[in-house]
């Protein structure tokens, strides 16, 4: 990582700070970040996602992994399937009510995994990529202190603090392949980026809840 990125994230001192620099980085306008290879950006099947993940760092659901729904043939030749599903960490509570209530009632796969001083939720990961039909993959789980210092390194001390005592949630598709890009509008109808098109076929019937708000 470059003095200068460096010192954009250790300039960071609010969750909404972390989010808007991971939203810039996931539209290339910021080379490198913590706990990802340098000068790298996210992978190249994942930029059609960089939109509704960028407006989920902006709304205040900070993303650190995510993945599209796609099977197929590997480079390896055997046969690969993966859920869409993305993990984040939110640290406000009527946030995390507003995710986890969505996405239940659409019928997503929720992961929670609760760092809050005094313990929480610790649920068990899903499996979100196959390779002949053996998990490759899972999202969610418990993260050690030691992977959570490698996942967020070189941060502002206070503000590490709150995002490794903060509340990690896993949204995964149910269905493995493109079916499960759904999942994409849903959290987009819940950050305010999309909006109820009638002639929007991924539309369905549901509404727009308008921009989340810390």
């Amino acid at each position: 990582m470059s003095r200068s990125d460096r010192r954009r994230w250790r300039s960071a001192r609010t969750i909404s700070d972390l989010g808007e620099l991971m939203a810039l980085w996931l539209e290339g306008k910021i080379a490198s970040r913590p706990g990802y290879q340098p000068r790298y950006g996210p992978d190249d099947e994942t930029a059609h996602l960089v939109p509704t993940l960028a407006a989920l760092c902006r709304a205040g659901y900070v993303t650190t992994c995510s993945q599209p729904g796609l099977v197929g043939t590997g480079a390896d030749g055997l046969w690969w399937e993966q859920r869409a599903a993305v993990e984040l960490v939110v640290t406000d509570p009527k946030l995390f009510h507003r995710l986890v209530d969505a996405a239940y009632a659409a019928g997503l796969i929720v992961r929670i995994n609760d760092y809050r001083p005094g313990g929480g939720a610790q649920e068990q990961p899903v499996v979100v990529t196959t390779r002949d039909g053996e998990a490759v993959t899972a999202f969610g789980g418990r993260i050690s202190r030691a992977d959570m210092a490698i996942q967020w390194p070189g941060l502002d001390r206070d503000l590490y603090l709150e995002v490794s005592t903060g509340t990690y949630l896993s949204i995964v598709a149910p269905e493995y392949g493109t079916a499960g890009e759904w999942m994409w509008v849903v959290l987009d109808f819940l950050t305010g980026l999309r909006r109820n098109d009638p002639a929007d076929p991924w539309a369905s019937s549901i509404q727009p809840t308008g921009p989340a708000r810390g």
